[in-house]
């Protein structure tokens, strides 16, 4: 699909005149991130919409990220539901696609019937940098690191690893935070993390959650950051919980 003058890969799953559910992939990651919410959203009578972002998996290849403030990919995002035809979503984002669901929840509160942020950033804690180079380690020198990669993202695997790591490991990032932002958020909202979380603190979630009003809290002691895609027997119920308690907000 054609989306503000570059290809994305997008998925459309369910009937179409159901509650419309949006995945936000990570950092790193694509559609595929998602295979084991897809169909338990679509069984519990959701439509879901999932696509690679401009530079990921089946994408378009983009030249570099714009982090930490994600400005494109929310234009990429509303220009994707208009195209889809739909006028409110809910918004599930896991990790850097929990960050776009907030920037985009506080530009365009009239388009989101609720949020799902897992592991979403809004600021850059001390642990993250090492994170960061760890991965970049496990990229330099674990053979199923990259495999991994590129079953994700084919040929452009590379390109997008260095987009992600150049994107987070700049001087700039290091005075970013969304914290003062964050009351725009007016629909209701679920942050979830693992305790275990390598990027993040559990604090980060709190801090997101006590910007928002109302917003519902849950730490996962027994996960880390790929709470959806490790931990799914728990995230998904609980994940569906919140869905079905706010279906007709």
């Amino acid at each position: 699909m054609l989306v503000n003058g570059h290809n994305l890969y997008v998925e459309r799953h369910g009937q179409e005149k159901a509650p419309t559910v949006v995945l936000l992939h990570h950092g790193l990651g694509a559609v595929r991130a998602w295979k084991e919410q897809i169909l338990t959203l679509v069984q519990a009578g959701f439509q879901v919409i999932a696509y690679d972002r401009w530079g990921y998996g089946k994408s378009d290849a983009r030249p570099a990220l714009d982090l930490p403030t994600f400005a494109i990919d929310v234009q990429d995002l509303l220009s994707l539901l208009e195209q889809q035809g739909i006028q409110k979503a809910t918004l599930v984002g896991h990790s850097d696609g929990g960050t776009i669901a907030l920037y985009f929840a506080t530009q365009y509160p009239e388009r989101v019937n609720c949020l799902v942020v897992i592991a979403a950033h809004i600021y850059v804690e001390s642990k993250m940098e090492p994170s960061i180079l760890g991965i970049k380690y496990a990229f330099d020198h674990d053979a199923r690191f990259r495999v991994g990669l590129q079953h994700a993202h084919g040929d452009q695997y590379e390109r997008v690893f260095y987009n992600w790591f150049d994107g987070w490991h700049r001087i700039e990032s290091l005075t970013w935070d969304m914290r003062p932002i964050l009351p725009k958020v007016h629909c209701p909202v679920l942050v979830a993390q693992g305790e275990k979380d390598e990027h993040a603190t559990p604090q980060h979630a709190r801090d997101i959650a006590g910007c928002i009003t109302g917003a519902e809290l849950w730490l996962d002691p027994a996960a880390g950051h790929m709470l959806p895609q490790e931990n799914y027997e728990t995230f998904n119920p609980r994940l569906l919980q919140f869905l079905n308690l706010h279906r007709d907000g």
